[in-house]
């Protein structure tokens, strides 16, 4: 994608984008979705979810950039607006590189305001090595039918940054649907439940895997690749080892 000057008016399909976006360039963030929550209290148009976006609300809008992210988003409304004329940047986010990496290209080559303090201070702070001893973990991210994280997520390559051994690491699919019962036997230390995309509580996860040492944790710290990143590596290792982040 080229542009001649740098986008003004964004309009973003992606909760970490969202506050990316709105915590380094708030004067061109236009619109997010309804699932965009952070910073708290942005007054921006919301044009629905990131599965249903309002097309027609979004070209009202006049953005000269959308942004979307490969996982998050649908194909076909990333191409339907395309073929409306409205530029979308998509981002395939699969590990922490792939996060730095693709937000110093958004931030620096595309919006030409250079490296956020933010994403320095992220890529300083996940170059640290990973605490031991390894910690064998299982993360669910929905019930009924259970999911779980697999392989080739970034989600996945923080926990062994974090020093944690996914179970299902080594799982051929990304997000695979695993029995409660298989989930029990895994043989994980600890199971971590986020409070999204399934919002696990105390009353509604833990129950589910009686004698095990449960964790809730952030959704954000462990999913979004925003300015979370910042503090997230510190907020998991305190929250799951149960100490500072020595390591």
């Amino acid at each position: 994608m080229t542009f001649e000057r740098p986008p003004r008016r964004i309009v973003s399909l992606v909760p970490s984008l969202s506050e990316a976006l709105a915590v380094t360039v708030p004067d061109r963030l236009v619109a997010v979705t309804d699932w965009c929550t952070h910073p708290p209290g942005m007054g921006l148009p919301r044009v629905r979810g990131t599965k249903n976006p309002d097309r027609a609300a979004i070209e009202a809008l006049l953005p000269d950039l959308v942004v979307a992210n490969q996982e998050e988003n649908r194909r076909i409304d990333v191409e339907r607006l395309r073929a409306s004329g409205v530029p979308v940047w998509v981002t395939r986010i699969e590990s922490l590189d792939d996060a730095l990496r693709s937000m110093r290209r958004l931030f620096v080559d595309v919006l030409a305001v250079g490296e956020p303090d933010w994403l320095t201070a992220a890529a300083a702070a996940w170059r640290r090595p990973a605490p031991e001893p390894v910690i064998r973990v299982v993360v669910p991210i929905w019930r009924d039918p259970w999911m779980v994280v697999g392989s080739r997520t970034f989600t996945g390559d923080l926990l062994s940054r974090l020093g944690f051994s996914n179970v299902f690491g080594a799982h051929p699919d990304r997000y695979p649907r695993v029995e409660l019962a298989d989930l029990r036997s895994a043989g994980a230390d600890v199971v971590l439940l986020p409070d999204e995309p399934y919002e696990f509580t105390r009353d509604d996860g833990p129950e589910a895997f009686p004698g095990s040492t449960s964790v809730l944790v952030s959704g954000r710290n462990l999913t979004w690749y925003g300015p979370s990143l910042a503090s997230a590596r510190t907020d998991l290792i305190e929250q799951v080892r149960g100490g500072p982040a020595s390591g």
